[in-house]
């Protein structure tokens, strides 16, 4: 009996294993990525729009239209030169991106935000409308080691032109006491990016 129920086991695993190796990745996906020599680059990254993820020590990376075990390849090449062997590297796919159908019906008092890149909890958020960037921040699990907040970005995308604005906060001086100046209100599909720290900064 425990034989067979170990076999099932396999067998289940080998079938998700199967179809995560298969899967094309889109925008919009979750992506959870494990490095198996530094537990300390281990994160969760939302699949941006253009369909590209960013990750420490190797920028942005094109994850749309390839597989998880593709995108995994290209993290540990671009990471390589951090360690003394080629590290190795597990992608997967944590959640898939919402339904366009349920995105357009959501019609009311909230904003659809997409949080990504050195905080602890990466991804769509849901926020009340009227939440400012330092409020979105706020509940964004904090900054990991490797932040840089002197220049986070917010990505903004007019629905009409399709013409992108980008805004530049320096949450550090902000922290520090630095006047605020007037703190900008999130719209629907406003993405906040928090870059990676470069080598001195």
């Amino acid at each position: 009996m425990k034989t067979l129920f170990f076999t099932i086991v396999a067998m289940m695993a080998a079938t998700i294993a199967f179809a995560q190796s298969e899967y094309q990745i889109r925008s919009g996906d979750t992506l959870a990525v494990e490095v198996l020599e530094d537990p300390s680059l281990n994160r969760t990254l939302l699949v941006l729009p253009n369909g590209t993820i960013t990750f420490p020590f190797a920028g942005s990376l094109q994850a749309g239209g390839r597989s998880p075990d593709a995108v995994a390849a290209s993290i540990a090449s671009s990471i390589s030169s951090n360690f003394a062997t080629s590290p190795t590297v597990f992608v997967t796919v944590q959640s898939l991106r919402p339904r366009v159908e349920a995105q357009t019906q959501q019609v009311g008092p909230t904003v659809d935000v997409y949080m990504l890149g050195e905080i602890g909890t990466p991804g769509l958020k849901r926020l009340e409308r009227g939440t400012t960037v330092l409020q979105a921040l706020a509940t964004s699990g904090g900054f990991t080691r490797f932040a840089a907040t002197k220049r986070i970005l917010l990505r903004r995308s007019n629905p009409s032109t399709g013409e992108q604005t980008v805004s530049r906060i320096n949450y550090k001086a902000i922290a520090s006491g630095a006047s605020l100046g007037s703190d900008i209100v999130l719209a629907d599909g406003d993405v906040i990016i928090v870059p990676e720290r470069r080598l001195f900064e």
